[in-house]
């Protein structure tokens, strides 16, 4: 196994790696939608979250030798599923054919009052 870690996305809030390679798979721990540079959460939505989510990931992703490219598989987690429509929508913006596969998981809370996280599964 190998430790990924980059400057481009936030340091992690509790024990936990950015991502780890094994064999040819990145695995990435779950991103919240934490500004890199500022270190505090994005305040403008859920969308917004998502979206800073998802830019962190590709960070990760490429500091490991990969991308958003090699996606194979998708955790979202959301504090209202009300707002699905938005975080899929970005999501659609952000994936191609053929999409991973995904899993959307509706939760209480989640750390530093956030409203979505996100984790994925990529190919070297």
């Amino acid at each position: 196994m190998k430790n990924v870690k980059t400057e481009k996305a936030p340091v992690p809030v509790g024990p936990y790696s950015q991502a780890i390679i094994c064999d040819k798979m990145v695995f990435c721990s779950g991103q919240l939608g934490i500004d890199p540079s500022s270190g505090k959460l994005v305040t403008t939505g859920t969308a917004d979250e998502a979206k800073q989510g998802l830019k962190n990931i590709r960070s990760v992703l490429e500091a490991a030798g990969s991308s958003m490219d090699k996606v194979v598989k998708v955790t979202i987690f959301m504090t209202d599923l009300g707002r699905f429509k938005e975080v899929n929508a970005i999501y659609a913006d952000i994936f191609s054919e053929p999409f991973p596969a995904r899993t959307t998981v509706g939760v209480t809370r989640l750390p530093l009052e956030a409203t979505v996280e996100i984790d994925v599964v990529a190919m070297l």
